[in-house]
């Protein structure tokens, strides 16, 4: 399928052009505690499905948060309004904990998008940085395939390109945001628009001169998460010394790809983070139902099977983005929040029964020692009665957030579970947040 990126609006700088990738009315939630779940009104109606068993003492990866991308330069910033919707955590806000930027090449535009940024940061977010190409002399053309225009990093360069990134993290470090980290180059196997480094390249530049910037490093932002560009630098003890997340964009990736045992065995210390997509496409309404499920089973995919410690959006605001052109919420952005707004930086995934019943995806975390978030997406046509059974745990209460056809992470109340279990009514097709209040 053809999807566009990047798009420029009139007047504005030329973004890069079109490209081919390989992606591919429910009730209200009822809430019961287990020991009268057999018999409470409206589960009767929905199917049954295998208990959902959640071990908080199980732990996997930290999570440090979801979030989007705003880049001026290309579609306009985000108004103020527009910027407290994104990184705010209240009702009608998406909760969003990280922000990327664009690393502009020349320090004029160092300030382009600093009003968000600096705004994200007061709401708490964390940002991080990517550019698109160095300085332009810092660049020289080769030909690379049928591509006789292509750009790379002179050679001789990369002391100065290091300064460069270095830079920029100073500028934004004494205008009020600290960046969390800077990545070395977005996209870099799939740089027809922009600046192209081989996976040698990119060891290399890690291994002799990463080690000067003083913020952590992003590599390699593979556009397709494609393992032979990110594992010559776990291969190399040296390269990967010198960086700090091991960054990955998610455009067409099969869910059979999102696991990466070798970063696993050798990464030991290191993030793991997906720093951009859109998906399913960038070509239909965010607000299309029930497709904007797929973003809820996608972002459940990214962090169950892929363990992901950070999901980030390309556009925040955009027709298929998390945010429409008027600034409100979309149904896509709507089931980003439900992880976005109540699984916050810091909590830790637990190990949880992912797919208890056919079409239905459970995923678990813990925020310190006394709440529990699950994300349950219900992509099915029909309700489902789930219980969850939180192991060697005391359920004290549950409320729950619901998105469907007609709602958007619509608050649904409080009650009470019994024997560290309760059992929650998934609507078809929708998307639930229950938060516990364990011991």
């Amino acid at each position: 399928m053809t999807q566009g990126r990047n798009e420029p609006v009139s007047g504005e700088r030329r973004s890069p052009s079109r490209r081919t990738v390989l992606a591919t009315m429910g009730a209200m939630p009822v809430l019961t505690a287990t020991a009268s779940a057999v018999g409470a009104s409206g589960a009767a109606a929905a199917t049954a499905a295998s208990t959902a068993v959640i071990d908080p003492s199980a732990q996997r990866q930290t999570i440090r948060g979801f979030g989007g991308m705003t880049h001026t330069a290309w579609i306009g910033d985000l108004t103020p309004a527009q910027r407290d919707t994104a990184f705010g955590t209240s009702e009608g806000r998406l909760g969003f904990s990280v922000l990327r930027i664009p690393v502009p090449e020349n320090q004029a535009n160092w300030s382009r998008d600093l009003a968000t940024a600096r705004r994200a940061t007061e709401l708490g977010a964390t940002v991080i940085a990517s550019p698109w190409n160095p300085p332009a002399h810092m660049v020289e053309t080769f030909v690379r395939g049928t591509q006789t225009d292509a750009k790379r990093l002179r050679y001789n360069m990369y002391g100065a390109y290091a300064q460069h990134l270095n830079d920029f993290n100073t500028f934004m470090r004494n205008n009020g945001v600290n960046l969390y980290g800077i990545s070395v180059q977005n996209e870099p196997d799939y740089a027809h628009d922009w600046t192209w480094w081989t996976p040698a390249e990119m060891v290399r530049f890690l291994r002799e001169n990463a080690g000067s910037i003083s913020t952590r490093v992003i590599a390699p932002e593979s556009f397709q998460y494609r393992k032979n560009i990110s594992d010559p630098i776990l291969n190399d003890s040296v390269a990967l010394a010198n960086v700090d997340i091991i960054g990955a964009h998610l455009y067409g990736t099969q869910f059979a790809d999102f696991p990466y045992p070798l970063f696993k065995q050798k990464g030991a210390g290191k993030e793991l983070w997906m720093t951009e997509v859109y998906y399913p496409n960038s070509s239909d309404s965010a607000d299309l139902w029930p497709q904007a499920l797929d973003v809820g089973e996608h972002i459940h995919r990214a962090m169950v099977n892929a363990e992901f410690q950070a999901y980030i959006w390309w556009y925040i605001r955009r027709s298929y983005g998390p945010m429409r052109e008027d600034g409100r919420i979309s149904k896509r952005g709507a089931c980003m929040a439900h992880f976005a707004r109540f699984v916050r930086p810091g909590y830790v995934r637990i190990e949880a029964t992912a797919n208890p019943a056919s079409s239905v995806y459970v995923s678990a975390y813990r925020g310190g020692r006394s709440t529990v978030v699950v994300v349950a997406v219900n992509k099915g046509t029909s309700a489902v009665s789930q219980q969850f059974t939180l192991a060697n745990s005391t359920v004290s209460s549950v409320s729950s957030w619901l998105t469907d056809a007609s709602r958007n992470v619509a608050p649904q109340g409080t009650t009470g579970g019994s024997n560290g279990s309760f059992t929650v009514t998934l609507p078809a097709r929708s998307v639930t947040t229950l938060v516990a209040g364990v011991t």
